[in-house]
């Protein structure tokens, strides 16, 4: 506490932007292994993408060292509005004192999260359809080939207009509601509780740490079927009316996947997401927390 909320806005959106230029690849090799295979049985299509340190060679390869950094423009802006607005509704929260009773910091980290996924839905959006684009003969998923983010947003509103560029929001709240909820609670309560059994000084950068890696192991395994759900929904191929090809909504995505992939199939890029989600919780909170104390 301590921090005005339209500072912690500023800072939020800061720290998310700062670890997302560190974690991007992460996050474009994880979009790739979420669509492999998709609504396939496993062993019955190709691999291009084996692992995450295979799937990043596999993209150097077809796309340049650059193409660990496809849709890096997006991501910045989904994580700027994201966060931004996520810790700006947190701060409302402990400034109120909600956060102060039994399962607050929970509930406050949810409704945050959810208000933070329908502000930078649209940026999600873009960033998936961006980082799912590659040559032919590694492609995965449906290809929208947009050739700048620019060029995707004018794209999707002209053919969708505005509810288009929202296409796939109700993934994305759960998704981010879930994930927040579980970072912001088990973020705080680790880096207390270190900090109560004297392992580490209180406000020192060990604590942090500490506490953002523990939410990060969290969040990775809370997270990962709501993500893969997201990815799938948001780069889904739509009929002129935007309307999804392929899924007809998020229970519709569960079933599909579930019947189809099996139940393993929703824990696709497990390993990619907590790599990513790992460094991105550490680095997010770290940031968010010294920016604060600054």
């Amino acid at each position: 506490g301590g921090v005005p909320p339209t500072i912690d806005l500023v800072l939020g959106a800061t720290a998310g932007c700062l670890a997302c230029c560190l974690t991007n690849p992460l996050e474009v090799v994880k979009t790739r292994l979420q669509l492999q295979g998709e609504l396939l049985p496993p062993g019955t299509y190709p691999r291009p993408y084996r692992g995450v340190l295979r799937a990043m060679v596999a993209v150097c390869r077809a796309d340049g060292l650059r193409g660990l950094q496809k849709g890096l423009a997006a991501g910045l802006l989904y994580q700027g509005l994201m966060n931004g607005v996520r810790f700006y509704c947190y701060s409302l929260a402990e400034d109120a004192g909600w956060t102060g009773y039994p399962g607050g910091t929970v509930a406050a980290g949810a409704v945050a999260g959810a208000v933070g996924a329908i502000v930078g839905s649209p940026a999600y959006l873009v960033k998936t359809h961006l980082q799912a684009q590659t040559l032919s003969t590694i492609a995965v998923g449906h290809q929208h080939n947009h050739e700048s983010i620019t060029g995707a947003f004018k794209s999707i509103y002209q053919q969708h207009g505005v509810v288009g560029l929202w296409r796939g929001v109700t993934s994305s709240i759960p998704r981010v509601a879930v994930g927040s909820a579980v970072q912001l609670a088990t973020f705080v309560s680790a880096k207390d509780w270190v900090c109560e059994h004297q392992w580490f000084r209180k406000d020192s950068w060990a604590a942090v740490l500490a506490g953002g890696m523990v939410s990060g192991v969290a969040v990775a395994v809370t997270m990962t079927p709501f993500d893969v759900i997201s990815t799938r929904l948001y780069n889904q191929p739509v009929d002129a009316h935007g309307k999804g090809k392929l899924y007809r909504g998020l229970w519709d995505c569960i079933l599909q996947i579930s019947s189809k992939e099996g139940l393993l199939g929703l824990y696709k890029g497990l390993g990619a997401v907590y790599l990513r989600l790992g460094p991105h919780t550490v680095l997010s909170l770290f940031f968010w927390d010294k920016l604060r104390n600054m």
